[in-house]
């Protein structure tokens, strides 16, 4: 694996059906911003060849919403990403990435936020980005980071969607290598 995107479910109703925290639903809102940090991805070139989907309905809605910019990617749901810590999701990742040079993984914080702090704690992210990250990973938000198999891991990109139609996204960073900004 050379990527991994760290994909938040969007933003889910307060309830499921039968009051389980499993079975809450995507909002509409969640719907929209999971297709639009979707098509930022792609349009971007960060395009999974393997996505590994939280078994919640919030992250299987998710993955519906962004497939259709990522039509040759295989998804595949694992049991063990719902509510996962920062290392049984790296565990998941692991076990599952020896074929795939990118890697997404639909889940929920806080363990993907955590996850990525982890990820740029050891010098992975201009000083600005990785403070940006501690404050919070939002709904529907993608943190691209380069694995080199001899290298720490970087942060490569990171997208969060707008709030409110017609608006910029509320944070975009690409590294220097793609020629980005922050």
């Amino acid at each position: 694996m050379r990527r991994l995107i760290l994909f938040r479910h969007g933003k889910a109703e307060t309830a499921g059906p039968s009051g389980g925290d499993r079975e809450r639903p995507l909002a509409e809102r969640g719907c929209a911003d999971s297709a639009v940090t979707a098509q930022w991805l792609s349009e971007t070139g960060f395009v999974p060849d393997l996505v590994l989907v939280s078994p919640a309905a919030r992250t299987r809605e998710t993955w519906d919403a962004a497939q259709a910019w990522f039509p040759a990617a295989r998804a595949e749901p694992r049991e063990r990403l719902y509510l996962a810590a920062p290392e049984t999701i790296r565990d998941v990742v692991d076990e599952a990435s020896d074929d795939a040079d990118t890697v997404m993984v639909v889940g929920h914080n806080p363990g993907l936020q955590e996850l990525g702090v982890e990820l740029v704690a050891g010098g992975g992210a201009p000083r600005v980005q990785a403070h940006h990250m501690e404050d919070g990973f939002p709904t529907a938000a993608a943190w691209v980071f380069r694995m080199g198999k001899d290298e720490e891991p970087s942060l490569e990109a990171v997208y969060e969607p707008p709030r409110r139609a017609g608006d910029g996204p509320r944070w975009q960073y690409l590294d220097h290598v793609r020629g980005g900004r922050a």
